[in-house]
């Protein structure tokens, strides 16, 4: 292993999915586990005690819930620290919650062991994952508010949305089929580095924290 690990703090009730997360996590070889919690409470305060990169967060959890604790991780300046979710429960009201309250990615449980792995250091490199099924109805759930409205080739942005270049368009168009950046680049025949540089502007354009806010404000704004 070369450079500096990846911190991870897993917050979860259940202590033997713990051990299983940190052997998963460990055994990855570029991922160290600094710290573990049990509540949503010890979740939150052991985020700004240890400062991880990455949060892996239950949902059902005692005296406060996964969602609660996330939401309160991503608006406290002072934890960095990027969440995502790990659920045994697939439940739209937990999948749009976690979202709002700025998740960076939503996995559920039976995920394979290098889903798990992938979602940690998609989430430490400051990108965002979901499970292609929950992707695919993040986007149904916004279109399905547009089905009614007319569908021209190119759709006229409403007033106050940030207007795209049309090579950022087509990046997000792409980001919102849960595309990698690599993906991005041998699709559009452009080098990885600039695909980096496209999202980054779409990011800052758009005001989006990552690829799932960007793509659920696109979903939202007929930008896609």
């Amino acid at each position: 292993m070369t450079g500096t690990p990846i911190r991870a703090l897993l917050v979860d009730d259940h202590a033997v999915m713990r051990a299983g997360f940190r052997m998963i996590l460990e055994a990855a070889g570029d991922i160290a586990v600094v710290g573990e919690a049990a509540t949503g409470v010890e979740g939150v305060a052991a985020a700004s005690a240890l400062q991880p990169d990455v949060v892996c967060m239950d949902v059902q959890m005692p005296d406060m819930d996964g969602l609660e604790a996330t939401r309160r991780i991503v608006a406290d300046p002072e934890i960095a620290a990027a969440v995502v979710v790990v659920t045994t429960f697939d439940r739209d009201d937990y999948l749009f919650s976690a979202l709002s309250a700025g998740a960076s990615g939503f996995l559920l449980k039976n995920a394979g062991p290098e889903e798990l792995v992938a979602a940690v250091r998609i989430a430490a490199a400051g990108d965002a994952l979901l499970a292609p099924e929950v992707t695919r109805r993040v986007i149904a759930r916004f279109a399905d508010g547009e089905a009614s409205a007319p569908s021209p080739t190119k759709r006229a942005v409403p007033a106050g949305v940030p207007e795209l270049t049309e090579r950022e368009g087509e990046v997000l168009r792409l980001v919102a089929q849960a595309l990698s950046n690599a993906e991005i680049a041998e699709r559009l025949y452009i080098g990885e580095a600039t695909v980096k540089t496209h999202v980054s502007n779409v990011l800052q354009k758009l005001g989006a924290r990552d690829r799932v806010a960007a793509v659920v404000y696109a979903h939202r704004h007929g930008l896609v």
